[in-house]
């Protein structure tokens, strides 16, 4: 079986070394009739001449013809701007557009190869390395030595592994021309789901869709004979797969808009924008309904299934974030900082993002029904922000990113403004809570270890309190660590949920009443 992994774990580095060298490889070259394809038909007029000059000339790789490009569209339009004719300045970024269609690479005429040698070895050579695991073994999490992993532990291959995360999704945010050829190998994939050509997005949603789907299987195999996390793994792959990836891309290919059914507000911060509005609205019935279900969620869903189920009910089962968190994260677990001082800071600044996308919204609302004279294209701006500071740089580079340097829920512990919604109503108005049983704890620290959303679960547990945190997402772990059986997580009634215990804060005491 050692064997097998080891294969496995060759085959699957194999597959991200293609991965990783696929975009350096093919020529491009584009001309006029590529341009008049890809570029709206009011930009036509000035950028043909514009871009003459590539015309007919082959580069030998995408930086050269990136290069070639930006100096070209940037000459004219910094031209406009230091004149102030700021109605002819071209704002749209034809950049990704333009190299994809003109590569004339490899990976153009054969996109299912390179697809199968770098994508498909990495999902092989990662189920060869996982199915062996824990053969043999009794069922259960022990101390398995993961403070010694370098991999797991801030070691030269965690150092490794978030550098490139965070490489991968800088690119994937601002630069994604430079992955043309990575977009080009799933096109076959996105046009026989939506009819259309992939983009960067389709890319990341395979990718995000076959992680989840692979290391579930890994958390299958880890968590073995306990049923909790055995479902709540396959709820998280289920609706990755099927409302994430497949039904949003097959409305597309019916004419509707794309629409993630379990994305909710302010997680969904786009919900609101025009151009979403006005496609629900435009689109009939379903359009209709797509609009009336994400507010019936947000009004009526979240508090209602808090309530009964506290936030688990969608953090550990439902949502996309917390799925990769659970699945690819869950080797990083343990990094979650546990310090007073954190708990701290991820209080500030959850509830301050969450502050952010509730006013930001409601200016977005304000503007579309005044028909923008509230804030006029200012509106466009407030969402670059938003969508730069927090939909791309917190969510995707360090919530992703940052896994193996600060564990693998810093997104949905310190950002994600839906986790901070859920949250207040589990702390105020939910059954929800994780029972202790002082008695039998043996202060062995599993729980607190593995606490991906850094509570010290064992300060409760040593004083007979029931777990009621706002930052809790319910997965359960902490219980199938436990080797005494202390922890255990109850839909209880709300009478007696809050303990009057003192809970110490710094050097003050604090009793909280139920």
């Amino acid at each position: 079986m050692r064997k097998i992994q080891i294969t496995g774990l060759i085959v699957f580095l194999l597959g991200l070394v293609s991965f990783s060298l696929i975009p350096f490889i093919g020529s491009y070259q584009l001309d006029q009739k590529m341009v008049e394809r890809k570029v709206k038909e009011e930009h036509l007029e000035p950028l043909i001449p514009v871009l003459e000059p590539m015309y007919g000339e082959t580069y030998s790789s995408n930086f050269a013809f990136i290069s070639d490009f930006n100096k070209y569209f940037d000459e004219y339009n910094e031209a406009l701007k230091e004149a102030e004719e700021w109605d002819k300045v071209i704002w749209d970024d034809y950049v990704f557009e333009l190299t994809k269609e003109a590569s004339l690479g490899p990976v153009h005429q054969n996109p299912f190869w390179y697809l199968a040698i770098s994508v498909g070895l990495g999902v092989i050579g990662g189920l060869m390395y996982i199915l062996p695991l824990y053969r043999g073994e009794p069922e259960g999490i022990k101390n398995d030595g993961i403070y010694f992993s370098s991999m797991k532990s801030r070691g030269l291959l965690g150092i490794i592994t978030g550098t490139w995360l965070i490489l991968f999704y800088v690119i994937l945010y601002w630069f994604p021309e430079y992955m043309t050829n990575l977009v080009l190998m799933v096109d076959p994939l996105s046009y026989l789901l939506s009819g259309n050509p992939a983009s960067q997005w389709f890319l990341y949603g395979l990718i995000y869709t076959l992680a989840i789907l692979v290391m579930g299987i890994r958390m299958f195999r880890k968590y073995r004979g306990n049923t909790y996390q055995t479902i709540r793994t396959a709820s998280v792959m289920f609706f990755q797969l099927a409302f994430a990836f497949l039904i949003p891309e097959i409305l597309v290919l019916l004419n509707k808009p794309w629409h993630d059914f379990k994305n909710i507000w302010p997680l969904d911060y786009t919900f609101f924008y025009d151009y979403r509005l006005d496609g629900m609205l435009g689109s009939g019935a379903l359009g209709m309904f797509m609009l009336i279900w994400g507010i019936i969620l947000i009004i009526v869903g979240v508090p209602l299934f808090t309530y009964f189920y506290g936030k688990r009910w969608y953090c550990s089962w439902v949502c996309g974030c917390g799925g990769l968190a659970e699945t690819l994260g869950d080797p990083y677990r343990q990094l979650s900082d546990k310090s007073l001082k954190a708990w701290k800071v991820e209080r500030y600044m959850i509830h301050g993002v969450l502050v952010f996308a509730v006013l930001m919204t409601l200016v977005t609302i304000l503007n579309y029904f005044m028909e923008f004279g509230l804030l006029g294209e200012a509106t466009n701006q407030l969402h670059s922000i938003y969508g730069f500071a927090i939909g791309a740089a917190f969510a995707g580079v360090v919530g992703t990113g940052f896994y193996p340097f600060m564990g693998n829920r810093v997104w949905c512990r310190f950002g994600c403004p839906l986790a901070a919604y859920l949250g207040i109503v589990q702390r105020f108005k939910s059954r929800f809570r994780i029972t202790t049983n002082g008695g039998q704890c043996i202060s062995c620290g599993n729980c607190s270890t593995y606490c991906e959303m850094g509570i010290d679960v064992r300060w409760y547990a040593q004083r007979g309190q029931n777990i009621v945190r706002a930052s809790c997402v319910g997965c359960g772990v902490c219980a199938a660590v436990c080797p005494r059986g202390v922890l255990k997580l109850e839909n209880g009634e709300e009478e007696g949920r809050i303990n009057e215990n003192p809970i110490l804060i710094g050097n003050k005491s604090i009793t909280v009443k139920s």
